[in-house]
């Protein structure tokens, strides 16, 4: 609580990376909620603009190497839940 967490995400791909690979982080709340997208991205990181995450996410991923890691800054025990990365190379998904 309160200081920056790492949350990791590796992948492998077939084929190879080019721009059109794209990773997307949801989160859905440990209480009932919808879930929402936090972090998008595509050739440049696009973190939220918007909700409860909105300034506190920081790419630290390295495509070339297989990562998709974000980090949070000041996570609070609100921030609670699931997070999922979905790692997409067309046309490998």
């Amino acid at each position: 609580i309160g200081e920056q967490v790492s949350l990791k995400c590796s992948f492998t791909s077939a084929a190879p990376v080019t721009e059109s690979l794209t990773v997307d982080w949801t989160y859905r709340p440990l209480t009932e909620g919808p879930m929402e997208t936090i972090f998008h991205y595509q050739t440049v990181p696009y973190p939220t603009t918007v909700g409860k995450f909105k300034d506190r996410i920081l790419w630290i991923g390295n495509i070339a190497k297989g990562d998709a890691s974000i980090a949070i800054h000041s996570p609070t025990m609100s921030d609670n839940g699931t997070f999922i990365c979905s790692v997409k190379n067309p046309p490998d998904v």
